[in-house]
């Protein structure tokens, strides 16, 4: 196993840092659809921005990961035939109060 592979396995025992690397593989799946049909329709940033009702900056910022606006972020989706779909799930108990934990740690370490 390489050397990253074992630090990222090290890092998702922390369940804070696991759902935010779990929220980081949604974007990327996200992003792989708008690149992927740039690509298939030989669009730039510029031409797909026009054809979605956006500016091509946001293109390149939603490219990159950066989802500050979700109405401009459905625009595009909505523009190559997806949606956008927000849930708010709850936590289990056991990974609330883990996260709980391992955060009071990290502010706190002198106590753990």
């Amino acid at each position: 196993m390489r050397q990253a592979d074992k630090h990222l396995e090290e890092k998702l025992k922390d369940p804070y840092f696991k759902e935010l690397y779990e929220l980081e593989e949604q974007k990327l799946d996200i992003v792989k659809h708008i690149i992927d049909y740039r690509i298939k329709h030989n669009l730039t940033q510029e031409q797909l921005a026009k054809r979605a009702g956006v500016s091509q900056q946001h293109i390149s910022k939603i490219e990159n990961g950066e989802f500050s606006n979700i109405v401009t972020l459905e625009k595009v989706l909505l523009f190559i035939g997806f949606k956008v779909k927000l849930e708010v799930v709850p936590l289990s108990k056991r990974i609330k109060e883990q996260i709980l934990k391992m955060q009071s740690v990290k502010m706190h370490p002198q106590t753990a």
